[in-house]
Order: structure tokens, then sequence, then C-alpha cells
């Protein structure tokens, strides 16, 4: 295993240490192992707070700033964060307006971030709602789940609900523009290659030299099937034919995002939107915005995901809108 870090122990922490030395637009509690944006919400905004194992990033840490995220509590490599941590995360960012937990569809997550929603409202009396993110179609269930996983779609729910809160709209307005995401958005992704994770400190799973994985999970679960390797052109009929298969996006303008599942070099991820955009415009769909880059990650696995939003004219104001974040920053 070849990795720049001290050790396999410290990772987590090491990395915060890096991030609050790199971003002063934002403050970190390395205790509890969160990280805010540096100024407090606003009073009467909506807080939106998510979280999740590391190794996703910039997923979900790179996304806290101004129109995204109060605040994401970091969990070990590929590993929920506590309870203890999304209760104290929550009663740091509410401002007396609520907050939107957003949380993507793994047992882990979805059982910790429930239960400090729970302590929350015992203790402080704060509103929460909660956004189950599960966007992905290539299993029901895998080794993580109960249900789809939840993948690339999180990261334009955080975009778009997080333009929705900075507008001022209310706990129950951005948690529906949120569900409207989620509901509207599918995903499905390749591997040509396992990730690392540093304590194991070998190969998630093996791939012989001629195969990819088609469905892997962003943890390195298992996807639908084992095929032999590909060119980039039936990689995305791969990942675009079950998508459109699942949802109907004619008549509507859609969001799309190629991403790099941490080991793709960019220029390989636009010969896949390239590629995708081929599929998509035969398809008579209309793709008015796009995203390509490393967006939500598992540590160093070569691949990509393929996301597609159906849209309307308010998902795409709110797209639009300023953002300011690490992972993420226009209109600024």
């Amino acid at each position: 295993m070849k990795k720049l870090i001290n050790s396999p122990e410290t990772v987590l922490a090491d990395s915060l240490i890096g991030v609050a030395a790199a971003h002063p637009e934002l403050r970190v509690d390395h205790v509890n192992r969160i990280i805010y944006r540096t100024d407090p919400t606003r009073a009467g905004k909506v807080a939106l707070l998510s979280g999740g194992g590391t190794g996703h990033e910039p997923l979900h840490g790179g996304f806290v700033g101004v129109g995204m995220l109060d605040a994401a509590c970091a969990g070990a490599v590929f590993t929920s964060p506590t309870p203890d941590q999304m209760l104290e995360a929550t009663k740091v960012v509410d401002s007396g307006a609520g907050v939107l937990h957003i949380v993507k569809n793994y047992t882990g997550d979805v059982m910790n971030f429930e239960m400090g929603a729970e302590l929350a409202a015992a203790e402080t009396g704060i509103e929460v709602a909660v956004v189950v993110v599960n966007d992905d179609v290539a299993v029901e269930d895998s080794t993580f789940t109960a249900g789809r996983r939840g993948v690339g779609t999180t990261v334009l729910l955080e975009k778009i609900a997080g333009a929705a809160a900075e507008e001022g709209r209310d706990l129950a307005a951005v948690t529906a523009v949120a569900r409207q995401v989620n509901e509207s958005g599918r995903s499905m992704g390749v591997a040509l290659s396992s990730c690392t994770v540093p304590a194991a400190g070998k190969p998630t799973f093996e791939l012989a030299e001629g195969e990819m994985e088609i469905g892997v999970g962003i943890h390195g679960e298992p996807g639908r099937r084992r095929v032999p390797l590909a060119g980039a052109a039936e990689v995305a009929r791969l990942l675009v034919e079950p998508i459109l298969a699942d949802l109907d996006f004619t008549g509507a303008p859609t969001i799309v995002m190629v991403n790099g599942l941490g080991g793709t070099p960019l220029i390989e991820l636009y010969v896949m939107y390239a590629e995708v955009r081929k599929i998509l415009d035969a398809a008579g769909i209309t793709v008015a915005r796009s995203l390509v880059g490393n967006y939500i990650t598992a540590l160093d696995m070569a691949g990509c995901s393929v996301t597609i939003l159906k849209a309307d004219e308010d998902l795409l104001h709110l797209w639009d809108a300023p953002v300011n974040t690490a992972g993420l920053r226009w209109g600024i």
C-alpha cells in the first residue's frame, strides 16, 4: 500500500488539520470531527447538515459553505459518524428555523442520523427534517444498505437544497425541494479497480486486468455484474441505459454529472461525458446543465459514475445560484 499518510490510525485527524489550515472560511471541531462554516448560521435561515464516512472527498466537508451545507460530520474512512456528532452539529448550526439532515442511504448513516435527530429534539426542541438519498439504480439491496444506495444525486441535492435555504425558504419548503431532487435523480457507477482502505492495507476486492464491475458502490460494494473491459462508448451505454430505463427524463431539462471515483484522470471523465451526451442527445433528452469532475469519490478507485437529474425551472434556478465551498464554487 502506497499512500501519502502518516499512519492509518491518524488519517482522519490529520486530514481535518489540513482542512482547517487550507480553508480559513471553515471552522473545524477536531474533538467532535465536524466541519462548520466560520460564520454562524444567520438568524432565520434553515441549516443544512450532512456527513458520512470519509474517503468520499470532497463529499461532504468540501461542500460546507455559502450556498450548500452549514456543517458536515466526518466519520472514519467508510464508517458512519456517531449520533453524538449529529447532535452536537445540529445544536451548533440551528438558528431557530430548523435543521435539514441530508443522509445517504447506508444502514449506519440512517440509524445514527435518526438517533442524532431524536436526541436533538428531546434535548433542545430543535425541529429536524430528514431526507434520505437513495438514487443508485444498480441494485435494490447491498452490503451496506436496505434499499437503494445513496450516491451521486447527494451532490446535486446538497447544492440545490442549500440554495433554497440561502434564499430564505422555510424548513418545509427546503425539505420539499430536497425530496424532489432525490425522487428525480438517478445514478450508476463502474469500477476499473478496487479502492484500498488505509486500515485494511489491501484492495477491498479483486478485479482481473481485463474486467470491470458495473454498478459498483462507493465503498466497493458489488454491482450488477463483472464484464470484460470495454471502450468509453460501451461503458457509457452500460451506465446510462439502466438509468433511462428507471425514470423517464424526456420533456424536461436535466442536470448531468459525470463523476470520478478518485483514481480516474479528468481527461478520461471528459471522454466519458462526450459519450454520455451522445446517448442522451439520441434519446431526445435535453441537457441544461452539466458537471464533470471528482465530487463523490471512493478513495483511489478507478472508475466513474453518471448521475442524471430531471429538473424544472426552479431547480435550474437553484442550481445556478451562487455557491462558495472548497469543492464547488461559482457565481461569487
